[in-house]
């Protein structure tokens, strides 16, 4: 299980990213496709850092809500 985050990109598509897989980003049309994207994006982050042998960053629950 990884935490993801989900934004309207400035082209009108969603972009979403997993922070603790530094560069796993994806996007889609809808937020339903997006999140299929990075799915697929964590599965094949993960496989690759496997195959090479290189550990696989942990999960991390922490969030936080910042008002300005």
């Amino acid at each position: 299980m990884r935490q993801v985050v989900i934004y309207p990109g400035e082209d009108g598509y969603w972009v979403v990213e997993c922070p603790s897989l530094p560069g796993c980003v994806s996007q889609g049309k809808t937020k339903e496709e997006a999140i299929t994207n990075i799915k697929e994006a964590i599965e094949l982050y993960i496989e690759t850092l496997k195959e090479d042998q290189l550990p696989v960053p942990k999960e991390q629950f922490d969030t936080m809500v910042v008002a300005v």
